[in-house]
């Protein structure tokens, strides 16, 4: 069995337990082959926190859930430095916080202020968490699942920018549809009358990481053409002077992606591609994407603000522009 058979069986997998949502599933794995965090935004319950939960199942990973609160500290989640007493000497010794787990579930991160949500710069940047001067590398698989509520803006502090472009893909969460919505009834029901049966059913066997680092290699090797090159870099220019495809268009961008964004484009493109089968990169494949990637790192006008214009508007807007080379 290949790498690409393991994964999407691993793909199945979650997909049983989180019905509606393939989308959001095929995206989680998109930013553990790309090796990227996501920020996933949907209403409340809509099986976000329960698939990365899923995910966590089925591979061998550990997963730490961080229920992000105004009354957070930094210390809460890299950890912090602990007077231990033993034997009439005295040492401070890092205690690890919850980020050195192989998947962080950042619920609510958007509940957080500032401070706390900068802790996670260092760690999603740089793979490593710095306390006391001294530098602790984190775990080599390693991913950041960050949701927020959509509706709920009362009390809540804003992403920065910054931290926003370090997330490589905005994933955006919707109902299921009506025959998902009754399997989801149904699969619940079943769930209940198992967690009351005697017996216990034990899981499957789960994944080893290794998988996921072969996968990655593979990708590595995937091609992608000097037209398609010219695309995605199209694609990003007409975020940073749209005024040269639309003057209508450029009235609706104040900020656009940056340099960021064409890498994590060029990532996700490639293992896009690898999932569906191919060792080479189509246009098709970076246009299925490039909302994901783009939706966060754009910052509209006050007057697409005022006219309810979305990032998506703008980005399908862009892609109808943008010819493909």
């Amino acid at each position: 069995m290949t790498s690409r058979d393991d994964i999407l069986k691993l793909g199945e997998r979650i997909g049983r337990s989180i019905i509606g949502q393939e989308a959001m599933v095929e995206r989680l794995l998109l930013g553990l082959l790309a090796n990227g965090h996501l920020l996933v935004e949907g209403l409340p319950g809509l099986a976000k926190t329960r698939a990365i939960k899923s995910l966590a199942k089925n591979l061998q990973a550990e997963l730490s859930r961080v229920q992000f609160t105004p009354d957070l500290l930094p210390a809460d989640i890299t950890g912090s430095e602990i007077y231990f007493s033993e034997g009439g000497k005295g040492e401070f010794k890092f205690q690890q916080g919850p980020i050195f787990a192989n998947l962080i579930l950042a619920d609510e991160i958007n509940r957080a202020p500032a401070k706390v949500q900068s802790a996670l710069l260092e760690a999603m940047e740089e793979r490593q968490v710095t306390v006391g001067g001294k530098s602790y590398p984190l775990p080599e698989l390693f991913m950041v699942m960050a949701t927020q509520n959509p509706i709920e803006q009362e009390g809540t502090y804003p992403l920065p920018e910054a931290q926003l472009d370090r997330f490589l893909m905005h994933v955006e969460v919707g109902y299921p549809d009506e025959r998902s919505e009754a399997a989801i009834m149904r699969l619940n029901r079943d769930e209940e009358n198992a967690s009351h049966s005697s017996g216990k059913h034990e899981d499957a066997a789960r994944m080893d990481p290794q998988v996921v680092f072969d996968a990655r290699r593979e990708i590595g090797g995937v091609t992608v053409s000097e037209p398609v090159e010219k695309y995605m870099v199209a694609l990003v220019f007409a975020t940073r002077y749209p005024d040269r495809y639309d003057k209508d268009l450029a009235k609706l961008l104040q900020v656009g992606v940056s340099p960021r964004g064409v890498i994590g484009l060029d990532k996700v493109s490639r293992a896009y591609a690898w999932l569906k089968g191919r060792d080479y990169v189509t246009p098709e494949d970076v246009q299925a994407i490039v909302n994901d990637v783009f939706r966060h790192r754009l910052i509209l006008s006050y007057e697409a603000h005022a006219s309810n214009t979305t990032p998506n508007t703008v980005i399908d807007r862009i892609t109808e522009l943008v010819a493909v080379s």
